[in-house]
């Protein structure tokens, strides 16, 4: 399928969303238009993988009655002393089962009919997809997608037939288009996408633009001492400690396979449920194995996840590349325990009123020694006093900051204030710190809604970070000495290094008063050329 095709796959699907959601809230349908594609791919990912596993005795589509049967419900029951081997085989193969009475072509077809069973079918298959499936427990996969809703209907009836509606008109517009596991997963993210547009704040709490996404995931690829060396090989792990819907992490693994690398494994957390199972759908749609990827449900700030809060330093969980979109400047309630919190106790704890750095210091804490961070955080992290000026200058004497990005303001869904990049190390070669102004006019376009980094901007801020250039480069990036920092105040506000500002044009007093007088004596041989006519014509001059 071309790029143009997946796009246009993303815009059908989203029509259909925007078509059948009627009154509903676009975040409430999200999660059933978002859970049947991920149906669907489940479902043709298996079927693929069983083709292959039986061969020639995989049935003939062609060559079956309808009536609802799919090829492997006629191998299934054709050879039911066969099943358990099969399944065993396709856990080992595939990594997961789905029985067929749960495979969207059969969920189709019960939609199609108008099929009074298809409620309680999908019911019974989502549950056996969270509790049976996959080996990992998948638990709560679908805990936000509620069946019995009043928003599908208030009857059983009429909420059968919504549903019927809304996956016949799906299976109408994926029909249309050779759809594969790449297709789906992008229409998935452009679905995404499409729904964070709409849910203005709250989009920030499961998004990050794709553009923003391609500049983190392009800084952690690089080599991490030399970035000059272009890409790294390989990625043992990958960290995100605020996930969202897992977009980030999955551009990183993309980047890294585009350049012809691998990832080992990875990881992410989430707070919010709705997002965590967004997440979890996310990797699994973009073939992402269940033993490739492990994202968790709980809170970063109180570090709740079991895996981190490993009290043996030796066998401290640590990742070779840590990304992060966190919300800007969240209120918590750090409590007196937290500055002894092994994640705070070197620098201190974050304030009350925005908790930014303890997102920070929390990622830095479980970088490896030849790892990279990069984090997007507001600019007031950059000049804010008090305990932030403290962290801040903590990480800057210990060497820790190693580029400070500036982007174009309006860039979020979530708010239109300018934010940065801060890329973080824990051993960095160079005694300075990069600073790169990309917020000037000349660096991004202007939308309606959004503002967009174009390729050729993002390719700017990406190249200009992994030269480091030694010259500055006028109005858009320096490599700043640590004495002017400290000479600052440890101060990181990007404007004091480098600014975006044109230079104010000298101006010549003397030539302006000789191009003054120059003109002055054309009015007059004008005005006394304009009299001669009016004279010629035996009207009154002009005085």
């Amino acid at each position: 399928m071309t790029e143009n095709d997946q796009k246009q796959l993303g815009k059908t699907l989203w029509a259909i969303a925007d078509q059948l959601r009627g009154a509903m809230n676009a975040d409430d349908f999200r999660d059933y238009m978002l859970s049947f594609l991920f149906l669907r791919y489940l479902s043709w990912n298996y079927e693929e993988a069983a083709k292959k596993e039986l061969g020639t005795d995989y049935p003939d589509p062609d060559a079956i009655d309808n009536g609802g049967r799919t090829p492997l419900s006629v191998w299934y029951a054709d050879n039911a002393a066969d099943v358990p081997a099969f399944e065993q085989q396709m856990r080992r193969k595939a990594h997961y089962v789905i029985k067929p009475q749960y495979l969207w072509g059969h969920i189709v077809h019960l939609a199609k009919t108008h099929n009074d069973e298809l409620l309680n079918t999908l019911q019974q298959g989502f549950k056996y997809i969270e509790e049976e499936s996959f080996q990992s427990h998948f638990q709560g996969l679908f805990s936000e997608i509620n069946l019995a809703s009043d928003k599908l209907g208030r009857k059983y009836a009429d909420r059968n037939a919504k549903l019927c509606a809304i996956i016949s008109k799906i299976a109408e517009g994926i029909a249309e288009f050779s759809t594969d596991d790449d297709a789906l997963g992008d229409a998935y993210e452009y679905l995404i996408g499409q729904f964070a547009a709409g849910s203005g704040k709250k989009a920030g709490e499961f998004y990050t633009p794709q553009q923003i996404s391609n500049v983190l995931s392009a800084i952690v690829t690089l080599d991490s001492q030399e970035p000059k060396a272009g890409a790294r090989r390989k990625l043992d792990s990958v960290f995100d400690f605020a996930c969202g819907s897992g977009s980030l992490l999955l551009n990183v693994r993309h980047r890294m396979k585009a350049a012809g690398g691998s990832i080992g494994r990875i990881y992410g957390m989430e707070k919010n449920i709705t997002t965590y199972n967004l997440a979890r759908m996310n990797m699994l749609l973009h073939g992402v194995k269940d033993t490739e990827f492990e994202i968790y449900h709980g809170d970063t700030l109180t570090n709740d996840w079991d895996f981190l809060r490993e009290a043996n330093p030796a066998k401290k969980p640590q990742f070779d590349a840590v990304v992060a979109n966190p919300p800007f400047s969240y209120r918590w309630e750090p409590g007196e325990a937290m500055a002894e919190d092994m994640r705070f106790k070197s620098h201190g704890v974050a304030p009350k009123s925005a908790a930014d750095f303890a997102f920070l210091l929390h990622g830095l804490h479980y970088l490896k020694d030849d790892g990279v961070m990069a984090i997007i955080l507001p600019h007031g992290v950059l000049f804010r006093g008090g305990k932030e000026a403290d962290i801040r200058t903590k990480l800057l004497k210990d060497g820790h900051i190693d580029a400070v990005i500036g982007l174009p303001p309006n860039l979020f869904y979530s708010t239109g204030i300018p934010v940065c990049i801060l890329v973080l190390k824990k051993c960095k070669k160079p005694d300075d710190v990069l600073f790169i102004n990309a917020s000037g006019p000349d660096n991004f376009v202007k939308g309606k809604r959004q503002n967009q980094l174009r390729d050729e901007d993002i390719q700017r801020i990406v190249s200009t970070y992994q030269q480091r250039p030694e010259t500055p480069v006028e109005r858009y990036a320096r490599r700043v000495p640590m004495q002017e920092i400290i000479d600052n105040d440890y101060n990181l506000n990007i404007s004091r290094y480098v600014s975006t500002a044109a230079e104010e044009q000298e101006i010549d007093l003397r030539a302006v008063h000789a191009e003054l007088v120059s003109i002055e004596k054309e009015i007059v041989a004008a005005k006394k050329r304009h009299n001669d006519f009016l004279e010629q014509l035996g009207l009154s001059p002009l005085p």
